[in-house]
């Protein structure tokens, strides 16, 4: 039957066209009259005359009894067309119903004994096909187009005339004042749709196609207010209070069981457009809004849904779906997320309370941040950070009980655990994963602004983190940070700090997270705030806060974190080791986390501030070492009194620790990188050198008299610069005033004392007066006297432009003063003078260290002194060759004082004088100075000797030094250093094998810097290299196949003949060595060598290369260390890379062209 009623449906909608009209229609109307007469005929002929449609007419004359609302004496054409769509409906419904409650009684015992496992469930009757679909579709556009549009009040949902031009059509043709009456016709076409609805196969043709219009019905039923109208009764006009009831209910309903962003959004639409202008004299109807003004009652009505779908669970994620659902992120999706950020952060008048509201609201705010899809999560993201930061400006008190405590209470939790007993993990992996990238999001990300929309999003960093990455953005909005948020994030920076701390030890991925959260934060604070909390994070508050004690972060099962407790240290040695470790780890990973900090001036103030803080120390040490009588002391005040002691003292070691971790690990770009910091760096200096004065021994020590003429030194270089300073730059060195006018009253020295004078004059009056001292301290470094007394002298001696040097390797004593020479002893030198930068050790760099200083920071030297960097004696002339002069110019075939000086420099215990004067023998090799040639035999022993120096600096000066005579002389030197490398010394063993050690990396330099020359030079150092590979000391055999590694690939062809022995010992190294280190090694070499031979690889190794496969081939099989594999891997892609090239040349688009005679 089903079939039969779905064929009366298709002849009652007929097209117009297929429809035999009689007769000429004057209009379009007309003509559809005409064709819902004659389709209502036809279906009548048709139910009357064909038998397979008399269960049909039964059921139609059926359903039509039990209906109140036919109205068969009506004269609309088009209400007694709906009637009969209607009836028909009905009639399919009631026929799917019966059929569906009888196949789910009496299942079809053939259908039962047939049925297997894999074969599909049968159909249930109330499926239809597609044809069916269409036809049920076409009626349903009649009822709805017909009978319940051309019904709504003026502004209640979607115009039939905005839709389409059938929908113009149908307006003029709908009679409103026949009976029934337009609510009575709206009322029941709602109704039978709303019975169609009760089948689930009926519903989805019904919400998915007329969802908006039913519910637009159901509100005007519902909620309109009623106004009778003049010559009609109530009765007549209105529907009764319980039809209003009803419907209000069963749009409740509707509302229920529909998608919720479905119904969100046809409520957005039902709310209507925005009140619109009269339009204009030359305006046209097309540029109207789409949606008309909806009546006041239905736009409260729709607000008040709008909120109850908002404030249920998940209302807020619905409310965005229907919004942002089907954009592709551009501008106006970024549009559409702000507005709904600001609708989400404002409480609704229908709310009962903003705090219920917001309870409900935030969490839900908080749960758009873990979204894994990329374009939802964007958008989700960029609504929650808007939103959240709104409530934050805008209510800040229920932002921080709802949004903020939330956020961070993982964090929170673990500064106050409790519970001494506790052996399981107390905050689980998730939970701090979530917490630490929610943080970066707020304070990692920057969120788009208005300037901002053609730019496309930024990608998520860590896709594998999108269930928590969104804190960040809550906190900058438009790079403007929220000052709640960060006092919010304020509290938990001890614990994110432990956390940063411990992913520093180890691998994981809240590393990233945490280190740009940090940044953020201190980023944004005010410079107090952040100094503060600096000096909370190095403990030197008292207190470093963070994880509660007794527990500690560990790794993970998923690459991130989790706190559990710590295990209890019985032995006070390891508990104190672990203490202090642990302190020493929390400031490197400070200064790391201040290394980042590039662009800002934090750390530089924060430099400033422990050096203010260590001056402050300076002045209360005298105070403090004044005895105290704890005779009348009670028990508590003496136990009070020395614990403040212990106390006291912790902090200032732990200030000197910072100091000194902050001065080994940072820069002094980043220290002082703005002339006002300099300034603070030398007050500081000054105030400090101020203090000792009291002490008469302590300000004629020579640490303190060099710090002291350094700092006066500086200032007379900002003073003497060649850019003139300006009104503020004096105005910021007017701190100087007070320091230097007590150093010039006071300090025992004269000369100090006419300098501070002089600099304080120049100060004070902008550089109107500037003495001739200003100029020459400059290029001032006081030599001393066994006393360490600068003489006014020497210092006053002024130098030619040509004997100016870059910097100062000693000074030597003043043969010219009796007195002063008749104390000296002949050995006796002042201590090295440089400039600042120089002050620091440098790790691993071979360049001289005129070179790692800036020109515009560098001090020249005093008088008598060459700028090859050795000092001459007074009155003592310097020559030079090649347009720079040299102080290492023989004189009567002996060396000369200042060469013999410099020698003696080698020697000196001083590490720095030591470091310089090997600096300034490699460069005069350099410069082919002759007497540094003369002297090469002594030059390179003082280098072998400095070799076996444990301080980085020196003999890393010293194997420069070796490598640049390697190159010079290569056969003389490499010979020397063969013997050298193969025996060492036979002292101290441990001594032997890092002297060893540095020597193969003399040679492995010396490799490099041997070019073309090395199938000449190089031959000797492969058998060493070869022998040294059977040594004892693993670390020896590595360091003889990188060695190897570096010569071979520069061999070319000179290395056929060694092929085979390279062959059998590297494959004999990487199948037998017990040793990963060793292993690795074997492995480069051979990536070396195809790497250095490329395509001539197949001609020198074509009788090993075999082998050499294999034997990668087995470490990427067999090896169990995986930086071996990783080698080996490399190498096997560059043998790839060679063979292809060899199979598969090159071809040459090129053509011979071939001239006859």
């Amino acid at each position: 039957m089903t079939s039969a009623i779905l064929s009366a449906l298709s002849v009652l909608t007929k097209p117009i066209g297929e429809t035999t009209v009689h007769g000429t229609q004057h209009t379009e109307q007309e003509a559809l009259m005409a064709a819902l007469q004659a389709n209502q005929a036809l279906l009548e002929e048709r139910l009357k005359g064909e038998k397979g449609l008399y269960e049909v007419r039964s059921l139609r004359e059926e359903v039509r009894a039990g209906v109140p609302w036919i109205c068969a004496d009506t004269e609309d054409i088009t209400w007694s067309f709906v009637q009969e769509c209607l009836l028909l409906l009905l009639s399919l419904a009631r026929n799917l119903t019966l059929q569906l409650e009888l196949f789910n009684q009496a299942p079809s015992p053939a259908m039962s004994r047939l049925r297997t496992p894999e074969m599909a469930p049968p159909l249930t009757p109330d499926v239809l096909s597609v044809a069916q679909q269409k036809t049920l579709g076409a009626a349903l556009q009649f009822v709805v187009s017909l009978g319940l549009c051309p019904y709504l009040a003026p502004g209640v949902g979607v115009p039939l005339g905005r839709r389409s031009a059938f929908g113009k059509l149908v307006e003029g043709l709908v009679c409103h004042d026949v009976a029934p009456v337009p609510e009575r016709r709206l009322l029941t076409t709602t109704a039978v749709l709303l019975e169609l609805s009760v089948l689930s196969s009926l519903a989805t043709m019904v919400y998915t196609r007329h969802l908006g219009d039913v519910m637009a019905a159901l509100c005007q039923l519902g909620y309109r207010p009623h106004r009778p109208e003049k010559n009609t009764t109530r009765e007549e006009k209105e529907i009764s209070k319980e039809e209003c009831k009803n419907c209000r209910e069963a749009l409740q309903k509707l509302l229920g069981k529909v998608y919720q962003p479905i119904v969100i959004k046809e409520l957005l639409i039902l709310q209507g457009g925005p009140k619109q202008a009269p339009p204009g004299p030359g305006t046209s109807g097309g540029n109207r809004s789409p949606l008309s003004q909806a009546p006041p009652w239905l736009r409260h009505l729709c607000g008040q849904l709008l909120s109850e779908r908002l404030m249920q669970p998940n209302g807020v994620q619905s409310v965005l779906r229907a919004i942002l659902e089907g954009g592709a992120g551009g501008e106006s999706d970024w549009r559409k997320c702000d507005g709904v950020a600001r609708i989400l952060a404002a409480c609704p008048q229908q709310s009962l309370s903003s705090d219920s509201y917001y309870s409900q609201v935030c969490p839900q705010i908080l749960e758009l941040l873990h979204f894994r899809d990329k374009l939802t999560a964007q958008q989700f993201q960029r609504v929650a950070t808007r939103a959240a930061l709104t409530m934050v400006q805008d209510c800040p008190m229920f932002a921080l009980q709802y949004l903020l405590t939330p956020l961070f209470s993982s964090l929170h939790r673990c500064g106050r655990m409790a519970g001494e007993g506790q052996t399981q993990v107390t905050v689980e992996e998730w939970e701090l994963t979530r917490c630490a990238e929610d943080v970066f999001k707020v304070s990692g990300t920057q969120t788009i602004n208005s300037t901002m929309y053609k730019a496309k999003p930024r990608d998520l960093l860590y896709h594998s983190l999108l269930p928590s990455l969104s804190l960040a953005q809550i906190c900058v909005v438009g790079n403007s940070p929220s000052a709640p948020l960060l006092k919010a994030l304020g509290e938990a920076i001890p614990v994110l700090f432990d956390l940063y701390c411990f992913t520093k030890k180890n691998a994981s991925h809240l590393r990233a997270p945490c280190q740009e959260i940090l940044l953020w934060y201190f980023g944004n604070s005010e410079l107090p705030v952040a100094l503060s909390t600096l000096q909370q994070l190095c403990a030197l508050d008292g207190g470093a806060g963070g994880v509660a004690p007794g527990f500690h972060f560990t790794p993970g099962s998923d690459g991130g974190a989790q706190l559990t407790p710590s295990e209890t240290i019985s032995d006070e040695d390891d508990a104190l080791y672990e203490r202090v470790s642990g302190e020493q780890w929390r400031v490197e990973c400070m200064a790391q986390l201040l290394a980042e900090m590039k662009d800002s001036d934090l750390p530089g103030d924060f430099f400033l501030e422990l050096l203010q803080a260590l001056t402050c120390w300076a002045a209360e040490e005298e105070e403090e070492e004044q005895e105290v009588d704890t005779s009348a002391m009670t028990l508590l005040q003496l136990e009070q009194h020395l614990l403040g002691n212990v106390t006291g003292r912790s902090q200032k070691l732990a200030l000197l620790q910072v100091l000194a971790v902050m001065c080994e690990g940072l820069p002094h770009t980043l220290l002082l990188r703005k002339p006002t910091q300099v300034v603070e760096f030398i007050v500081s200096m000054l105030q400090r050198a101020c203090v000792g004065l009291d002490q008469v021994q302590a300000a004629a020590g020579p640490v303190e008299t060099q710090t002291l003429s350094m700092g006066m030194g500086l200032v007379a270089t900002l003073l003497s610069g060649p850019s003139p300073l300006s009104a503020e730059d004096y105005s910021s060195m007017s701190r100087l005033l007070p320091p230097l006018e007590e150093i010039s009253q006071r300090h025992p020295e004269v000369v100090i004392q006419e300098l501070a004078s002089d600099l304080r004059t120049a100060i004070a009056t902008h550089g109107a007066y500037q003495p001739d001292n200003v100029t020459r301290a400059t290029q001032y470094q006081s030599p001393k006297t066994d006393n360490n007394v600068p003489t006014k002298k020497n210092f006053k001696t002024q130098t030619s432009p040509s004997q100016v040097s870059q910097t100062r390797l000693y000074s030597p004593t003043l043969h010219n003063n009796p007195s002063t020479h008749a104390t000296q002893t002949p050995n006796t030198r002042a201590p090295i003078q440089t400039c600042i930068p120089n002050l620091r050790t440098q790790s691993s760099s071979g360049d001289s260290l005129a070179q790692k200083t800036h020109p515009s920071q560098r001090v020249s030297s005093g008088a008598g002194q060459g700028p090859a960097g050795v000092s001459a004696p007074d009155g003592g002339q310097s020559g030079g060759r090649g347009g720079s002069s040299s102080s290492c110019e023989p004189s009567s075939g002996t060396p000369s004082r200042a060469f013999s000086d410099c020698l003696l420099g080698a020697c000196d215990p001083e590490v720095p004088t030591r470091a310089v004067a090997l600096r300034t023998l490699t460069r005069a090799i350099q410069n082919r100075d002759r007497e540094a040639l003369q002297n090469q035999e002594k030059v390179l022993t003082l280098f072998l000797e400095n070799l076996a120096h444990e301080d980085t600096f020196v003999y890393l000066s010293a194997i420069q030094g070796l490598a640049v005579l390697a190159d010079f002389f290569p056969e003389r030197i490499l010979l020397r250093l063969q013997e050298e490398y193969q025996n060492g010394p036979s002292s101290q063993k441990e001594r032997s094998l890092e002297t060893r050690l540095k020597v193969g990396e003399v040679l492995m330099r010396a490799s490099r810097a041997m070019g073309d020359l090395a199938p000449h030079h190089g031959r000797p150092l492969i058998g060493v290299f070869l022998r040294g590979t059977r040594d004892e000391d693993h670390s020896v055999r590595a360091s003889c196949l990188s060695n190897l590694g570096e010569l071979c690939q520069r061999l070319n062809y000179a290395l056929g003949p060694w092929a085979q022995e390279l062959s059998t010992c590297l494959t004999a190294l990487i199948k037998t060595e017990k040793e990963a280190e060793v292993r690795r090694a074997a492995v480069h070499v051979i990536a070396l060598l195809l790497r250095g031979l490329s395509d001539k690889a197949t001609e020198v190794l074509s009788d090993v290369l075999l082998d050499l496969y294999r034997a990668l081939k087995w470490v990427v099989r067999s090896d169990t260390d995986d930086v071996a594999v990783l080698h080996a891997q490399l190498a096997l892609e560059d043998l790839d890379d060679v063979m292809r090239r060899f199979i598969f040349p090159a071809q040459k688009l090129e053509k011979k062209i071939v001239v006859l005679p």
